[in-house]
């Protein structure tokens, strides 16, 4: 360490390729994010059906997803997939597809976490209104339910962001991946990922603070 000259001017030259990869990180990440509560929310529903059926598929699909490495799931969708299914992913859709049904599993908890913190007596003054299950779900229930789990979800939004990195290894190319592909060519490794290494913290940080505040100012209330 004593003998080893720093290169700092490598990150300026290349600022332009790193920061491309930190759009397709962020695009990853957002899209991913809209897949997963849909999923999630249609997991949740399931889970809570009167039909045994749709509850044993939620429950089955939360147990395998919950408990097998995300980067399993990753190569699965983006090896596996297209010989079940004969159809060929993508690296970057292949991504999104396994960020999306790992966080689903995790958001789908978080979804029945706020279903059922809605007062029971809410749901009974709905019937008494003559709301079906389906009208008072969508109208009484889900409208409280989110406004309780909008923390716990942009939390999850913050862990999309680190789980991104993975899809790295897939090649898809995002700021880790441009960091692995510059530091082969440049063989700066400690600068380039120490820089990546704050590019997250500059993203992560702000977000983590904010969802704390607005964690707060909920209980407050």
């Amino acid at each position: 360490m004593g003998t080893y000259q720093f290169r700092w001017d490598v990150i300026p030259a290349n600022l332009p390729f790193l920061l491309s990869g930190v759009q397709t990180t962020l695009i990853i990440s957002g899209l991913t994010l809209v897949f997963a509560t849909a999923g999630g929310l249609l997991v949740a529903v399931m889970s809570g059906s009167r039909l045994w059926p749709l509850r044993m598929i939620a429950l089955v699909y939360g147990e395998i997803i919950r408990n097998t490495p995300i980067l399993v799931q990753l190569l699965w969708a983006y090896y596996v997939l297209p010989i079940l299914l004969g159809i060929r992913l993508d690296a970057f859709a292949a991504a999104v597809l396994g960020l999306s049904i790992y966080s689903s599993a995790f958001i789908a908890e978080v979804f029945r976490a706020g279903i059922q913190a809605v007062p029971a007596g809410h749901r009974e003054a709905a019937q008494v209104l003559g709301l079906t299950p389906g009208q008072s779900f969508v109208r009484i229930v889900l409208p409280q339910a989110v406004r309780l789990i909008l923390p716990p979800l942009a939390a999850n939004f913050v862990q999309l962001i680190k789980y991104s990195s993975l899809a790295a290894v897939i090649s898809v190319g995002e700021i880790t991946r441009r960091g692995m592909e510059l530091s082969s060519s440049t063989f700066r490794p400690l600068e380039i990922f120490t820089f990546i290494a704050v590019i997250y913290f500059a993203i992560c940080w702000p977000l983590t603070q904010s969802i704390r505040i607005w964690e707060r100012r909920l209980a407050a209330r």
